[in-house]
């Protein structure tokens, strides 16, 4: 590990019980600054509910911290919406939101069209699909945020046990835990090629805050890339001391299935090669195989490689900050 990043550590990664909640409340009066949740929802009606609670309960109502909470459904099938907005989050359809572009498939996407619909100095991104949900969460990734004018970007890290067989004491408790595609694919890249990121504990993971006038100059890749590109482009924009990550215990959530693990990576690999050299690059496609009728029967998937560009770019945008 460079000494650059063993002395970030020590200066940069923090416990989110290193901030507690009134000193928080004290930076954000003090500041002024506005903080806003985004949770992405793609048919998480199961956790979406608990998860809008906890927030709304105790950082809006017992102490007020988050001003404002929306989940931005990407097209779900089942009840996302009723169930979030009847926990008390507004809820805002993809499609609303900057009706001139037809909007693609992914995360990134959605999170993208969000700085549109959200108003917060902080904006902070959580998963919707989290279970055993703490407010510690978003305390933890906002906080360096209200405390620290230096820091712009925090990224949250956590153990991440694959499932109920790991919850004996001693057993399954590694950050490495279920982070199958950040073990296989990610950290391998980013200590190959970005070797001042090798300090990241959870460099996929889907909590994190960030400043809005950070956010807004980013390209946004739309698909499963976004957790990578928008980790490496934050390096490269404001530096290795502004970025910083919060321990904020446990993880559970939904895990998926290895193939879809496999498209995953495929992206993730994508946005980093886009990256190391952009340039003339075919569109890539990954085949997999599944067992069927007649023997393996091969399934060709295109890999999300479109990237939005910085909201800076986005008339609308402009016109709202003007407005």
């Amino acid at each position: 590990m460079l000494e650059e990043v063993e002395r970030w550590l020590s200066r940069r990664s923090w416990s989110v019980a290193d901030r507690p909640l009134e000193r928080l409340m004290a930076a954000k009066r003090a500041s002024g600054t506005s903080v806003s949740v985004v949770l992405p929802a793609l048919d998480e009606e199961e956790t979406v509910g608990e998860i809008v609670s906890v927030i709304r309960r105790e950082l809006v109502e017992e102490a007020p911290l988050v001003d404002e909470l929306l989940v931005i459904d990407s097209g779900s099938r089942d009840r996302t919406a009723e169930v979030a907005a009847a926990a008390g989050a507004k809820v805002v359809h993809r499609d609303e939101i900057l009706p001139r572009l037809t909007p693609v498939p992914g995360k990134g996407e959605v999170l993208w069209r969000s700085l549109l619909v959200t108003g917060g100095d902080v904006v902070a991104f959580v998963d919707a699909d989290l279970k055993e949900f703490s407010a510690d969460f978003v305390a933890g990734i906002v906080g360096p945020l209200l405390t620290d004018p230096d820091v712009d970007f925090v990224k949250a890290m956590y153990d991440r046990p694959l499932g109920a067989e790991f919850d004996a004491p001693g057993a399954g408790r590694g950050a490495g835990q279920g982070g199958r595609v950040t073990e296989l694919m990610a950290r391998p890249l980013l200590n190959m090629h970005w070797p001042r990121l090798a300090g990241f504990v959870q460099p996929l993971g889907g909590e994190y805050a960030a400043r809005r006038s950070l956010l807004e100059r980013l390209p946004f890749p739309v698909g499963y890339g976004v957790e990578l590109g928008l980790l490496v482009d934050a390096l490269h924009t404001v530096g290795l001391d502004a970025l910083a990550q919060v321990d904020v215990g446990v993880r559970r959530h939904r895990h998926q299935d290895g193939q879809a693990l496999g498209r995953m990576a495929a992206a993730i690999y994508r946005t980093a090669q886009l990256r190391l050299a952009r340039g003339h690059l075919v569109r890539p496609e990954l085949t997999q195989f599944e067992r069927g009728e007649h023997g393996f029967e091969p399934r060709t998937y295109a890999i999300d490689t479109e990237e939005r560009p910085p909201m800076t770019d986005i008339a609308e945008y402009a016109h709202r900050r003007v407005a």
